[in-house]
Protein backbone atom coordinates (compact mmCIF):
# COMPACT_ATOMS: atom_id res chain seq x y z
CA UNK A 1 0.00 0.00 0.00
CA UNK A 2 1.71 2.98 -1.30
CA UNK A 3 -0.79 5.37 -0.17
CA UNK A 4 -2.10 7.16 3.09
CA UNK A 5 -4.94 5.68 4.54
CA UNK A 6 -7.88 8.02 4.62
CA UNK A 7 -8.32 9.85 7.19
CA UNK A 8 -11.84 8.31 8.54
CA UNK A 9 -9.79 5.27 9.26
CA UNK A 10 -7.33 7.18 11.32
CA UNK A 11 -9.87 7.77 14.38
CA UNK A 12 -7.72 9.50 16.77
CA UNK A 13 -4.41 7.57 15.54
CA UNK A 14 -2.10 9.61 13.99
CA UNK A 15 -0.89 10.17 10.60
CA UNK A 16 0.27 6.97 9.24
CA UNK A 17 -1.70 4.98 11.56
CA UNK A 18 -5.08 3.68 11.95
CA UNK A 19 -7.08 3.34 14.37
CA UNK A 20 -7.82 -1.11 15.38
CA UNK A 21 -10.95 -0.10 16.60
CA UNK A 22 -12.60 0.84 13.28
CA UNK A 23 -12.02 -2.45 11.69
CA UNK A 24 -13.71 -5.96 12.47
CA UNK A 25 -12.15 -7.97 14.48
CA UNK A 26 -12.61 -11.30 12.29
CA UNK A 27 -11.48 -12.14 9.09
CA UNK A 28 -7.24 -12.24 8.01
CA UNK A 29 -4.64 -13.04 10.52
CA UNK A 30 -5.46 -10.53 13.05
CA UNK A 31 -2.72 -11.89 14.94
CA UNK A 32 -0.30 -10.22 11.98
CA UNK A 33 -1.34 -6.84 12.93
CA UNK A 34 1.03 -4.21 13.43
CA UNK A 35 -0.32 -2.64 16.66
CA UNK A 36 0.32 -0.99 19.40
CA UNK A 37 -1.57 0.71 22.62
CA UNK A 38 -0.76 4.50 22.67
CA UNK A 39 -2.42 6.13 25.92
CA UNK A 40 -4.50 9.39 25.18
CA UNK A 41 -6.02 11.75 27.69
CA UNK A 42 -5.68 12.27 31.24
CA UNK A 43 -7.38 9.82 32.13
CA UNK A 44 -4.80 7.87 30.79
CA UNK A 45 -6.94 6.00 28.54
CA UNK A 46 -4.95 3.89 25.60
CA UNK A 47 -6.30 3.34 22.23
CA UNK A 48 -4.64 0.64 19.80
CA UNK A 49 -3.30 2.40 16.37
CA UNK A 50 -1.63 0.05 13.55
CA UNK A 51 0.73 0.27 10.72
CA UNK A 52 -1.38 -0.37 7.52
CA UNK A 53 -0.86 -3.68 5.99
CA UNK A 54 1.25 -4.76 4.35
CA UNK A 55 3.90 -4.24 7.07
CA UNK A 56 6.83 -4.96 4.72
CA UNK A 57 5.84 -2.19 2.43
CA UNK A 58 6.66 0.52 5.27
CA UNK A 59 10.00 -1.44 6.72
CA UNK A 60 11.41 -2.48 3.31
CA UNK A 61 9.62 0.20 1.07
CA UNK A 62 7.89 -1.23 -2.22
CA UNK A 63 10.90 -2.59 -3.99
CA UNK A 64 11.30 -5.04 -2.05
CA UNK A 65 8.31 -6.87 -3.21
CA UNK A 66 10.02 -6.44 -6.66
CA UNK A 67 12.84 -7.92 -6.18
CA UNK A 68 11.80 -10.63 -4.30
CA UNK A 69 9.49 -11.35 -7.49
CA UNK A 70 12.68 -12.18 -9.56
CA UNK A 71 12.69 -15.76 -7.29
CA UNK A 72 9.36 -16.57 -8.56
CA UNK A 73 11.54 -15.72 -12.33
CA UNK A 74 13.95 -17.63 -11.26
CA UNK A 75 11.78 -20.68 -10.70
CA UNK A 76 10.04 -20.37 -13.47
CA UNK A 77 13.42 -21.52 -15.43
CA UNK A 78 14.31 -24.29 -12.62
CA UNK A 79 11.24 -26.12 -12.36
CA UNK A 80 11.06 -27.66 -16.03
CA UNK A 81 14.82 -28.85 -15.08
CA UNK A 82 13.05 -30.86 -11.94
CA UNK A 83 10.51 -32.08 -14.44
CA UNK A 84 12.85 -33.32 -16.82
CA UNK A 85 14.65 -35.37 -13.90
CA UNK A 86 11.54 -36.68 -13.10
CA UNK A 87 10.78 -37.91 -16.37
CA UNK A 88 13.33 -39.30 -17.41
CA UNK A 89 13.80 -41.25 -13.79
CA UNK A 90 10.41 -42.58 -14.92
CA UNK A 91 10.85 -43.43 -18.58
CA UNK A 92 14.24 -43.92 -19.34
CA UNK A 93 16.19 -47.34 -18.33
CA UNK A 94 17.84 -47.49 -14.78
CA UNK A 95 21.58 -47.74 -17.04
CA UNK A 96 20.86 -44.19 -18.27
CA UNK A 97 20.20 -41.87 -15.16
CA UNK A 98 21.18 -44.45 -12.34
CA UNK A 99 17.83 -43.36 -10.55
CA UNK A 100 17.20 -44.61 -6.95
CA UNK A 101 14.63 -43.45 -4.39
CA UNK A 102 16.51 -41.47 -2.63
CA UNK A 103 17.52 -39.22 -5.47
CA UNK A 104 13.90 -39.43 -6.58
CA UNK A 105 12.39 -38.25 -3.36
CA UNK A 106 14.90 -35.67 -3.17
CA UNK A 107 13.62 -34.23 -6.69
CA UNK A 108 9.51 -34.07 -5.39
CA UNK A 109 10.39 -32.31 -2.62
CA UNK A 110 12.92 -29.45 -4.43
CA UNK A 111 9.76 -29.32 -7.33
CA UNK A 112 7.20 -28.71 -4.52
CA UNK A 113 9.31 -25.32 -3.50
CA UNK A 114 9.60 -24.43 -7.18
CA UNK A 115 5.64 -24.71 -7.60
CA UNK A 116 5.13 -22.77 -4.69
CA UNK A 117 7.58 -19.87 -5.54
CA UNK A 118 5.53 -20.07 -9.25
CA UNK A 119 1.76 -19.80 -8.08
CA UNK A 120 1.69 -15.93 -6.84
CA UNK A 121 2.75 -15.62 -11.08
CA UNK A 122 -0.43 -16.38 -12.48
CA UNK A 123 -2.62 -15.95 -9.47
CA UNK A 124 -1.58 -12.19 -8.34
CA UNK A 125 -3.15 -12.31 -4.49
CA UNK A 126 -3.99 -9.87 -2.23
CA UNK A 127 -2.01 -9.72 0.25
CA UNK A 128 -4.07 -7.59 2.81
CA UNK A 129 -7.56 -8.64 4.28
CA UNK A 130 -8.49 -4.82 5.13
CA UNK A 131 -6.22 -1.75 5.58
CA UNK A 132 -4.31 -3.54 8.53
CA UNK A 133 -4.96 -7.01 8.19
CA UNK A 134 -2.95 -9.40 6.27
CA UNK A 135 -4.56 -12.11 4.57
CA UNK A 136 -3.87 -15.62 5.73
CA UNK A 137 -4.18 -19.77 4.53
CA UNK A 138 -7.91 -19.45 5.82
CA UNK A 139 -8.83 -15.78 3.67
CA UNK A 140 -6.75 -16.73 0.84
CA UNK A 141 -6.65 -20.00 -1.33
CA UNK A 142 -3.29 -19.01 -2.69
CA UNK A 143 -2.05 -18.09 0.35
CA UNK A 144 -2.56 -21.76 1.59
CA UNK A 145 -1.26 -23.60 -1.35
CA UNK A 146 2.05 -21.36 -1.38
CA UNK A 147 2.49 -21.54 2.27
CA UNK A 148 2.02 -25.46 2.44
CA UNK A 149 3.75 -26.67 -0.64
CA UNK A 150 6.93 -24.04 0.27
CA UNK A 151 7.23 -25.57 4.02
CA UNK A 152 6.49 -28.94 3.06
CA UNK A 153 9.29 -28.87 0.36
CA UNK A 154 11.69 -27.67 2.81
CA UNK A 155 10.81 -30.29 5.15
CA UNK A 156 11.48 -33.27 2.74
CA UNK A 157 14.55 -31.79 1.55
CA UNK A 158 16.00 -31.72 4.88
CA UNK A 159 14.73 -35.19 5.68
CA UNK A 160 15.41 -36.69 2.55
CA UNK A 161 19.16 -35.29 3.59
CA UNK A 162 19.61 -36.54 6.54
CA UNK A 163 18.35 -40.05 5.01
CA UNK A 164 21.14 -39.73 2.39
CA UNK A 165 23.66 -38.71 5.20
CA UNK A 166 23.01 -41.64 7.00
CA UNK A 167 22.79 -44.27 3.77
CA UNK A 168 26.57 -42.95 2.94
CA UNK A 169 27.69 -43.54 6.24
CA UNK A 170 26.01 -46.70 6.91
CA UNK A 171 28.25 -47.70 3.49
CA UNK A 172 31.64 -46.02 4.36
CA UNK A 173 31.69 -46.49 7.81
CA UNK A 174 29.84 -49.72 8.40
CA UNK A 175 29.96 -51.61 5.29
CA UNK A 176 26.27 -52.11 5.21
CA UNK A 177 24.51 -52.89 2.83
CA UNK A 178 21.73 -51.28 2.20
CA UNK A 179 18.44 -53.20 1.45
CA UNK A 180 14.90 -53.65 1.38
CA UNK A 181 14.48 -53.07 4.77
CA UNK A 182 16.38 -49.53 4.79
CA UNK A 183 14.31 -48.61 1.66
CA UNK A 184 10.77 -48.75 3.09
CA UNK A 185 11.85 -47.16 6.84
CA UNK A 186 13.54 -44.46 4.39
CA UNK A 187 10.38 -43.97 2.46
CA UNK A 188 8.08 -44.08 5.68
CA UNK A 189 10.14 -41.48 7.01
CA UNK A 190 11.04 -39.97 4.42
CA UNK A 191 7.73 -38.86 3.76
CA UNK A 192 5.49 -39.64 7.49
CA UNK A 193 7.65 -37.17 9.27
CA UNK A 194 7.50 -34.31 6.92
CA UNK A 195 3.60 -34.25 6.28
CA UNK A 196 3.21 -34.79 10.27
CA UNK A 197 5.15 -31.82 10.78
CA UNK A 198 3.19 -29.69 8.26
CA UNK A 199 0.24 -30.76 10.10
CA UNK A 200 0.91 -29.63 13.16
CA UNK A 201 2.54 -26.51 12.26
CA UNK A 202 -0.40 -25.64 10.10
CA UNK A 203 -2.31 -26.76 13.07
CA UNK A 204 -1.05 -24.77 15.74
CA UNK A 205 1.01 -21.86 13.86
CA UNK A 206 -0.39 -21.34 10.31
CA UNK A 207 1.22 -19.15 7.44
CA UNK A 208 0.41 -15.71 6.12
CA UNK A 209 1.37 -13.01 4.04
CA UNK A 210 4.46 -11.09 5.95
CA UNK A 211 6.75 -10.03 2.82
CA UNK A 212 6.50 -10.25 -0.88
CA UNK A 213 3.40 -12.24 -2.60
CA UNK A 214 4.03 -15.69 -1.58
CA UNK A 215 2.98 -16.93 2.25
CA UNK A 216 5.36 -18.16 5.20
CA UNK A 217 4.96 -19.33 8.73
CA UNK A 218 3.83 -17.27 11.00
CA UNK A 219 5.69 -15.55 14.25
CA UNK A 220 3.94 -17.36 16.64
CA UNK A 221 5.21 -20.96 17.65
CA UNK A 222 7.29 -20.83 14.48
CA UNK A 223 9.95 -21.59 16.56
CA UNK A 224 9.16 -24.88 18.58
CA UNK A 225 6.68 -26.38 15.37
CA UNK A 226 8.96 -25.60 12.29
CA UNK A 227 12.48 -24.07 12.68
CA UNK A 228 13.89 -26.09 15.79
CA UNK A 229 12.84 -29.38 13.97
CA UNK A 230 14.50 -28.56 10.52
CA UNK A 231 17.34 -26.84 12.09
CA UNK A 232 17.94 -29.94 14.43
CA UNK A 233 17.79 -32.35 10.83
CA UNK A 234 20.21 -29.93 9.17
CA UNK A 235 22.60 -30.09 12.34
CA UNK A 236 22.26 -34.35 12.44
CA UNK A 237 23.38 -34.52 8.89
CA UNK A 238 25.98 -32.03 8.95
CA UNK A 239 27.38 -33.53 12.05
CA UNK A 240 27.26 -37.03 10.53
CA UNK A 241 28.60 -36.38 7.33
CA UNK A 242 31.27 -34.48 8.88
CA UNK A 243 31.95 -38.03 10.85
CA UNK A 244 32.01 -39.55 7.62
CA UNK A 245 34.34 -37.51 5.81
CA UNK A 246 36.36 -37.25 9.17
CA UNK A 247 37.08 -41.24 8.94
CA UNK A 248 37.74 -41.03 5.79
CA UNK A 249 40.57 -38.57 5.86
CA UNK A 250 41.87 -41.11 9.21
CA UNK A 251 41.64 -44.10 6.69
CA UNK A 252 43.50 -42.39 3.81
CA UNK A 253 46.34 -41.17 6.23
CA UNK A 254 46.56 -44.42 7.45
CA UNK A 255 46.76 -45.99 3.87
CA UNK A 256 49.41 -43.78 3.67
CA UNK A 257 52.08 -45.38 6.22
CA UNK A 258 50.56 -48.98 5.75
CA UNK A 259 53.68 -51.61 4.57
CA UNK A 260 51.72 -54.76 4.84
CA UNK A 261 52.35 -56.89 2.05
CA UNK A 262 48.99 -58.23 1.58
CA UNK A 263 47.71 -54.68 0.47
CA UNK A 264 49.62 -54.91 -2.60
CA UNK A 265 48.33 -58.18 -3.92
CA UNK A 266 44.61 -57.23 -3.63
CA UNK A 267 42.69 -54.16 -3.08
CA UNK A 268 39.45 -56.96 -2.07
CA UNK A 269 39.40 -58.89 1.12
CA UNK A 270 38.84 -62.79 0.85
CA UNK A 271 35.29 -63.75 1.44
CA UNK A 272 36.84 -66.36 4.16
CA UNK A 273 38.40 -63.18 5.83
CA UNK A 274 36.88 -61.10 8.18
CA UNK A 275 36.27 -56.85 7.67
CA UNK A 276 38.09 -56.26 10.33
CA UNK A 277 40.81 -58.08 8.62
CA UNK A 278 41.04 -55.42 6.37
CA UNK A 279 44.52 -53.53 6.01
CA UNK A 280 44.32 -49.90 5.79
CA UNK A 281 44.92 -49.77 1.90
CA UNK A 282 42.24 -52.09 1.39
CA UNK A 283 39.41 -50.14 3.02
CA UNK A 284 40.69 -47.11 1.76
CA UNK A 285 40.28 -48.60 -2.13
CA UNK A 286 36.56 -49.58 -1.07
CA UNK A 287 36.01 -46.12 0.07
CA UNK A 288 37.36 -44.91 -2.85
CA UNK A 289 34.80 -46.57 -4.82
CA UNK A 290 32.04 -45.47 -2.59
CA UNK A 291 32.87 -41.94 -2.81
CA UNK A 292 33.61 -42.17 -6.51
CA UNK A 293 29.51 -43.32 -7.16
CA UNK A 294 28.28 -41.03 -4.41
CA UNK A 295 30.14 -37.80 -4.47
CA UNK A 296 27.00 -35.78 -5.97
CA UNK A 297 24.94 -37.13 -3.23
CA UNK A 298 27.42 -35.89 -0.60
CA UNK A 299 27.91 -32.31 -2.20
CA UNK A 300 24.52 -31.78 -2.57
CA UNK A 301 23.64 -32.89 0.54
CA UNK A 302 26.67 -30.43 2.20
CA UNK A 303 25.18 -26.95 -0.23
CA UNK A 304 21.49 -27.89 1.43
CA UNK A 305 22.35 -28.31 4.54
CA UNK A 306 24.51 -25.07 4.54
CA UNK A 307 21.39 -23.41 2.77
CA UNK A 308 19.04 -25.00 5.57
CA UNK A 309 21.22 -23.28 8.57
CA UNK A 310 21.40 -19.64 7.12
CA UNK A 311 17.88 -20.02 6.24
CA UNK A 312 16.89 -20.96 9.78
CA UNK A 313 18.94 -18.18 11.40
CA UNK A 314 17.73 -15.33 9.57
CA UNK A 315 14.00 -16.20 9.13
CA UNK A 316 14.18 -16.84 13.11
CA UNK A 317 16.20 -13.32 13.45
CA UNK A 318 13.76 -11.62 11.24
CA UNK A 319 10.89 -12.99 13.53
CA UNK A 320 12.50 -12.18 16.59
CA UNK A 321 12.94 -8.50 15.41
CA UNK A 322 9.60 -7.78 13.32
CA UNK A 323 7.53 -9.63 16.41
CA UNK A 324 5.04 -6.57 18.00
CA UNK A 325 5.82 -7.03 21.63
CA UNK A 326 6.92 -3.96 24.22
CA UNK A 327 10.94 -4.46 23.50
CA UNK A 328 10.66 -4.55 19.81
CA UNK A 329 8.01 -1.12 19.65
CA UNK A 330 10.41 0.42 21.92
CA UNK A 331 13.04 -0.21 19.53
CA UNK A 332 11.29 1.25 16.62
CA UNK A 333 10.40 4.39 18.52
CA UNK A 334 12.34 6.23 16.66
CA UNK A 335 11.25 4.98 13.21
CA UNK A 336 7.47 5.62 14.37
CA UNK A 337 7.95 9.18 15.41
CA UNK A 338 9.95 10.01 12.87
CA UNK A 339 6.62 8.49 10.34
CA UNK A 340 4.48 10.75 12.18
CA UNK A 341 7.10 14.11 12.03
CA UNK A 342 6.65 13.09 8.33
CA UNK A 343 3.33 12.46 7.80
CA UNK A 344 3.65 8.37 6.57
CA UNK A 345 6.68 9.28 4.27
CA UNK A 346 8.43 5.92 4.29
CA UNK A 347 11.70 7.78 2.29
CA UNK A 348 12.55 10.14 4.81
CA UNK A 349 12.67 7.70 7.44
CA UNK A 350 15.12 4.87 5.88
CA UNK A 351 17.90 5.32 8.49
CA UNK A 352 15.70 4.91 10.94
CA UNK A 353 13.81 1.77 9.67
CA UNK A 354 17.50 0.01 9.46
CA UNK A 355 17.28 -0.26 12.77
CA UNK A 356 14.84 -2.07 13.17
CA UNK A 357 14.51 -4.60 10.43
CA UNK A 358 16.51 -7.07 9.14
CA UNK A 359 19.02 -6.71 6.07
CA UNK A 360 17.39 -6.09 3.08
CA UNK A 361 20.16 -8.25 1.63
CA UNK A 362 19.84 -11.38 3.78
CA UNK A 363 16.17 -11.52 3.41
CA UNK A 364 16.61 -10.98 -0.59
CA UNK A 365 19.43 -14.07 -0.30
CA UNK A 366 17.25 -16.33 1.26
CA UNK A 367 14.30 -16.11 -1.39
CA UNK A 368 16.96 -16.23 -4.22
CA UNK A 369 18.39 -19.31 -2.77
CA UNK A 370 15.85 -21.18 -1.79
CA UNK A 371 14.58 -21.05 -5.06
CA UNK A 372 18.36 -22.20 -6.98
CA UNK A 373 18.38 -25.50 -4.64
CA UNK A 374 16.60 -27.39 -8.21
CA UNK A 375 19.46 -25.64 -9.88
CA UNK A 376 22.24 -27.60 -7.90
CA UNK A 377 19.80 -30.57 -8.06
CA UNK A 378 19.87 -30.70 -11.79
CA UNK A 379 23.83 -29.85 -12.15
CA UNK A 380 24.91 -32.62 -9.94
CA UNK A 381 22.52 -35.23 -11.13
CA UNK A 382 22.08 -34.68 -14.85
CA UNK A 383 24.48 -37.23 -16.06
CA UNK A 384 26.06 -36.71 -19.29
CA UNK A 385 24.51 -40.26 -20.20
CA UNK A 386 21.24 -39.52 -19.13
CA UNK A 387 21.30 -37.12 -22.57
CA UNK A 388 22.66 -40.63 -24.36
CA UNK A 389 19.30 -42.26 -22.70
CA UNK A 390 17.36 -39.80 -24.53
CA UNK A 391 19.24 -40.00 -27.57
CA UNK A 392 18.86 -43.66 -28.00
CA UNK A 393 15.20 -43.58 -26.43
CA UNK A 394 14.43 -41.36 -29.58
CA UNK A 395 15.85 -42.87 -32.00
CA UNK A 396 14.67 -46.62 -31.08
CA UNK A 397 10.87 -44.84 -31.02
CA UNK A 398 11.20 -43.24 -34.05
CA UNK A 399 13.86 -44.90 -36.18
CA UNK A 400 12.45 -48.52 -35.07
CA UNK A 401 15.62 -50.90 -35.87
CA UNK A 402 17.39 -50.04 -32.54
CA UNK A 403 14.18 -51.67 -31.06
CA UNK A 404 13.58 -54.16 -33.71
CA UNK A 405 17.00 -55.52 -33.52
CA UNK A 406 17.38 -54.87 -29.79
CA UNK A 407 18.70 -58.08 -29.17
CA UNK A 408 20.94 -59.14 -32.41
CA UNK A 409 24.72 -58.30 -31.80
CA UNK A 410 26.41 -55.37 -33.37
CA UNK A 411 28.08 -57.76 -35.75
CA UNK A 412 24.97 -58.99 -37.28
CA UNK A 413 23.36 -55.81 -37.23
CA UNK A 414 25.82 -54.86 -40.30
CA UNK A 415 25.23 -58.35 -42.16
CA UNK A 416 21.66 -58.09 -41.69
CA UNK A 417 21.12 -58.22 -45.92
CA UNK A 418 23.89 -60.97 -45.76
CA UNK A 419 22.80 -64.61 -46.57
CA UNK A 420 25.73 -66.06 -44.78
CA UNK A 421 25.59 -64.74 -41.54
CA UNK A 422 25.79 -66.74 -38.96
CA UNK A 423 23.73 -65.05 -36.35
CA UNK A 424 20.67 -66.57 -35.22
CA UNK A 425 17.91 -64.08 -36.47
CA UNK A 426 13.73 -64.67 -36.31
CA UNK A 427 12.55 -66.00 -39.44
CA UNK A 428 9.28 -64.43 -39.22
CA UNK A 429 11.27 -60.58 -39.81
CA UNK A 430 13.68 -62.14 -42.17
CA UNK A 431 12.56 -64.71 -44.37
CA UNK A 432 15.46 -64.47 -46.42
CA UNK A 433 18.21 -65.64 -44.74
CA UNK A 434 18.77 -69.28 -44.53
CA UNK A 435 20.69 -71.64 -41.84
CA UNK A 436 24.78 -71.32 -42.73
CA UNK A 437 26.95 -73.46 -44.48
CA UNK A 438 30.14 -74.93 -43.28
CA UNK A 439 32.86 -72.99 -43.90
CA UNK A 440 35.76 -75.21 -45.78
CA UNK A 441 38.62 -72.80 -44.54
CA UNK A 442 40.21 -73.26 -41.58
CA UNK A 443 41.29 -70.28 -39.53
CA UNK A 444 45.30 -69.80 -39.28
CA UNK A 445 47.11 -70.74 -36.54
CA UNK A 446 47.47 -66.85 -35.28
CA UNK A 447 43.72 -66.49 -35.41
CA UNK A 448 43.18 -69.69 -33.51
CA UNK A 449 45.48 -68.53 -30.44
CA UNK A 450 43.68 -66.07 -29.75
CA UNK A 451 40.81 -66.04 -27.20
CA UNK A 452 37.02 -65.29 -29.06
CA UNK A 453 34.26 -64.75 -26.83
CA UNK A 454 30.63 -65.82 -29.06
CA UNK A 455 29.88 -62.22 -29.35
CA UNK A 456 32.68 -61.05 -31.26
CA UNK A 457 31.74 -62.06 -34.65
CA UNK A 458 34.69 -64.59 -35.06
CA UNK A 459 33.19 -68.25 -36.78
CA UNK A 460 35.33 -71.67 -36.81
CA UNK A 461 34.91 -73.92 -39.53
CA UNK A 462 34.72 -77.64 -38.83
CA UNK A 463 38.49 -78.46 -40.12
CA UNK A 464 40.38 -77.07 -37.39
CA UNK A 465 43.90 -77.50 -37.09
CA UNK A 466 45.30 -77.75 -32.98
CA UNK A 467 48.41 -75.34 -32.31
CA UNK A 468 50.18 -76.47 -29.37
CA UNK A 469 50.91 -74.43 -26.62
CA UNK A 470 54.91 -73.37 -26.92
CA UNK A 471 55.23 -74.32 -22.89
CA UNK A 472 53.04 -78.01 -23.72
CA UNK A 473 54.90 -80.92 -23.48
CA UNK A 474 51.85 -83.63 -24.35
CA UNK A 475 50.77 -84.07 -27.81
CA UNK A 476 47.12 -85.12 -29.68
CA UNK A 477 46.63 -88.52 -28.89
CA UNK A 478 44.25 -90.47 -30.87
CA UNK A 479 41.65 -92.08 -28.57
CA UNK A 480 42.28 -95.30 -26.86
CA UNK A 481 40.72 -98.84 -26.33
CA UNK A 482 40.92 -98.19 -22.89
CA UNK A 483 39.13 -95.01 -22.60
CA UNK A 484 35.89 -96.55 -23.76
CA UNK A 485 35.72 -98.75 -20.61
CA UNK A 486 34.23 -97.27 -17.23
CA UNK A 487 36.27 -96.19 -14.73
CA UNK A 488 35.86 -99.01 -11.47
CA UNK A 489 36.31 -96.58 -8.45
CA UNK A 490 36.49 -100.40 -6.49
CA UNK A 491 39.42 -101.34 -8.19
CA UNK A 492 41.62 -98.37 -7.25
CA UNK A 493 42.35 -96.36 -4.26
CA UNK A 494 40.02 -93.81 -4.98
CA UNK A 495 37.89 -92.14 -1.26
CA UNK A 496 35.42 -93.43 -0.49
CA UNK A 497 33.65 -90.82 -1.15
CA UNK A 498 33.69 -91.23 -4.82
CA UNK A 499 32.61 -94.82 -4.58
CA UNK A 500 28.88 -96.44 -5.38
CA UNK A 501 26.59 -96.14 -2.08
CA UNK A 502 26.22 -99.82 -0.96
CA UNK A 503 22.47 -99.03 0.64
Amino acid sequence: MTTLAPHAMNGRCPIPFLQEDLFPGTGGFIGGRYCQDIPLGARGTNISCCLPCPIASWTYGDALVDKASAASWISVAILPLCIFLLVSYAVLPAKWTHRHYLSICFTLGITFMEIAFIIPLGAKPEQCYNQITPNDMYSSLSCAFTGSMLLFGGYMVVVWSLLRTVAFHLQVCWEVILGPKFMWGALICGWGIPIIGITVMLLLTGVSFRFGSMCHINIEKGLQDYWIPITAFAVASLLLQLATMAYCIHVYIKSLFDTESTTNSSGLPSYSASVRTLTARQAYRRIRRVLKLQWRGVALVLIIVANVIFFSVVFIDLDRQLEPNAKNVHRAVPWLMCLVAEMGDRSKCEAEAALVRPSEGKVLAVIILLSLVGFWNFILFARPSLFLGWVEFFRNFFGGDGARHEFVSADARARLGDSRSYEMLNSTKIPSLKSPEPMLRSPSPARMAGAQSPDSGGHFGRDAKYVRPSMSFSTPRPPSASQGRDWDPKSSFAPTVYREYDG
